[in-house]
């Protein structure tokens, strides 16, 4: 009879143990197969090589150990590397590294997909084929860093969720792959440089002020009315400005943690001197620490364009002048669709060849 594996990432340490004891082997067992899962980023039980090779089998019997694999990768004339990554059962999802002067940032995406429809993203013209698992997130996180460390002979500083999907229709991986990536047995990197950017989901960033979750909070706003946002982020039907500000007001009681507010310009949408008010008012209810004002990247799908320099100018200042704590984030990456709403898995990207 077949045995029923089971995928041992998915196995606390407790569990692990008693699956040692079970088979009547050593506890301190559990520990070594966690180092090399978690801290040594092993891919397969043969590279276990510190257990006996009876051992090793017995594990292949009885799990899986399955992992993303770098199955393309591009590099931008900025310095930013777009990845492509491929999961067990053959699905594609895309990261990205972002080095800049003092910070190297991992973009990683939560979904295969998105369910959300943002009419300016490219992601949101795709289905939504299913949910990254925390170890999925977690593999992104590490091949991201050794990415980093061989390009650069740096670690990664911070991890944005800002790829591929909705992190909050992901609560519970995402968590639990925060949790793995900030715990000492993990990677080992504090909360407060991990950023998740969400659409707007008022139920759900409640529930991280409940759950007092230590990382950082942005919203994807890029409208300051709800008859503007209904129309490019359809999420906002259902979740209203009234709502998300209620949100991220309980949020920020419940944690204190950093708040952004995220805006991307459209040109003769919402980048007048009254977009710009009606932002400023949407600030001085919201305890945010910054807005970050995004350039906007263009997608064949989409009708929207890139406001002039003139009007960002504009925009800015009117802003800076109302004490509001702006800053305007250029674009990494255009050159190879790794932007800002670019994430699309389109097929120009180069296969690995190890």
């Amino acid at each position: 009879m077949k045995v029923t594996q089971t995928n041992i990432r998915h196995l606390n340490l407790d569990e692990l143990e008693k699956y040692f004891e079970e088979i009547g082997d050593k506890k301190f067992r559990a520990k070594q197969v966690y180092e090399w899962i978690w801290l040594k980023h092993a891919h397969s039980f043969d590279a276990m090589t510190n257990l006996s090779k009876e051992l090793r089998v017995k594990l292949n019997e009885h799990f899986t150990l399955p992992a993303l694999n770098v199955d393309a990768t591009q590099y931008s004339s900025d310095g930013t590397i777009k990845s492509r990554f491929k999961t067990v059962d053959n699905h594609l999802v895309e990261g990205v590294l972002i080095p800049t002067e003092n910070r190297y940032t991992a973009c990683v995406s939560s979904q295969i997909g998105c369910s959300l429809s943002c009419k300016f993203c490219a992601t949101g013209y795709m289905d939504r084929k299913r949910n990254l698992n925390y170890d999925e997130i977690y593999d992104e996180v590490v091949l991201i860093n050794q990415q980093t460390e061989r390009v650069y002979n740096k670690k990664l500083s911070n991890i944005v969720f800002m790829g591929m999907g909705e992190p909050l229709l992901n609560y519970k991986n995402v968590l639990k792959a925060i949790e793995r990536i900030s715990s000492p047995d993990g990677l080992g990197m504090s909360p407060k440089r991990i950023t998740v950017s969400t659409a707007g989901v008022a139920k759900m960033i409640k529930q991280l002020g409940d759950d007092k979750v230590r990382f950082n909070l942005a919203l994807s706003l890029h409208a300051a009315n709800d008859v503007k946002r209904n129309e490019i982020m359809p999420i906002n039907e259902n979740n209203n400005i009234k709502a998300l500000i209620e949100a991220l007001n309980y949020f920020y009681k419940q944690t204190g943690n950093e708040i952004t507010l995220e805006y991307i310009l459209f040109q003769d949408f919402n980048d007048s001197l009254k977009d710009a008010d009606e932002l400023i008012k949407i600030y001085r209810q919201v305890p945010a620490d910054l807005v970050n004002i995004i350039e906007y990247n263009p997608i064949e799908a989409a009708k929207f364009l890139k406001p002039d320099e003139e009007a960002v100018e504009k925009f800015m200042n009117h802003l800076s002048k109302n004490r509001v704590n702006a800053r305007l984030r250029r674009s990494r990456g255009k050159d190879i669709d790794a932007a800002c709403g670019q994430l699309a898995n389109k097929d120009q990207m180069v296969a690995e060849s190890n």
